[in-house]
């Protein structure tokens, strides 16, 4: 099948731990995703593992290794393998729209935050794919940073912001479809009103406007790719979906497609 040249949406997705995808809800939920979405002629992704200033552009070829970027997993979480082409030509479309200082890591292979979604997404792993850093957490910054790549959108380019709705590992619950604390389900119930509303203001704001939002985000790494996602569907807001919603470990996994 050729890539389509529709216009694409943007997304933002809770990617969870290597584990979550032995998780058979979450990933039937991404397929069923995917499956709604016309096919992408290349899909960038940016991860909440990956912070890097001046933003910087991962491997554009073929054949660059995945980063394992966890630590104390089983053996088959290191096996897993991703093969998807390299986005040469999407790279050079990424350095002519930020403007200013862009760096290239060419030895920086996909990490699991980009590959563990993608392979339930898109698990032929025949769609390049681009991963680029965050220069910053400012939301602020990020959501300029959408605004900038949203033309690629016209050119049939996935946008993927790919982080965790609510992220605090040390107060995970043990159990995986276990009940959710108070303080995540708050956060995700105010997060999905906030998305619902549109309202860009408050999003900014999270850090104080957020109920329990120091507990559901001790560090703002895996939400701070809502704001590339949002800012890419920021000019020509067609409305948002709440694609993917429940909890692992506690932890919301909530994601949005903006339109």
């Amino acid at each position: 099948m050729e890539p389509t040249t529709t216009r694409m949406p943007a997304l933002y997705l809770s990617h969870g731990a290597p584990p979550l995808a032995d998780d058979t809800e979450w990933t039937r939920q991404l397929a069923d995703w995917s499956g709604r979405i016309s096919r992408p002629s290349a899909i960038l992704v940016v991860s909440a593992h990956w912070e890097d200033a001046p933003l910087t552009l991962g491997a554009t070829t073929d054949g660059v290794p995945l980063t394992y970027d966890f630590w104390g997993f089983p053996q088959r979480y290191y096996d897993v393998t991703y093969s998807a082409p390299g986005a040469p030509a999407l790279a050079e479309k990424v350095r002519g729209l930020v403007g200013g200082p862009v760096h290239q890591d060419p030895r920086r292979g996909l990490d699991h935050g980009a590959y563990v979604p993608l392979k339930e997404m898109y698990p032929d792993a025949d769609i390049p794919v681009l991963q680029v850093s965050m220069p910053s957490l400012d939301p602020a910054e990020l959501l300029a940073l959408g605004r900038r790549l949203a033309p690629l959108r016209d050119e049939g380019v996935l946008i993927v912001g790919s982080g965790f709705t609510t992220h605090n590992l040390r107060e995970m619950s043990r159990g995986a479809h276990g009940a959710a604390p108070a303080w995540s389900v708050e956060f995700d119930d105010w997060t999905r009103r906030a998305v619902a509303d549109h309202d860009v203001d408050a999003l900014l704001d999270f850090e104080h406007k957020a109920p329990a939002a120091a507990i559901a985000h001790p560090r703002s790494d895996h939400f701070a790719p809502l704001f590339v996602a949002l800012g890419a569907g920021l000019d020509d807001h067609r409305g948002s979906t709440s694609t993917v919603d429940g909890f692992w470990h506690g932890l919301a996994k909530r994601s949005f497609q903006f339109d």
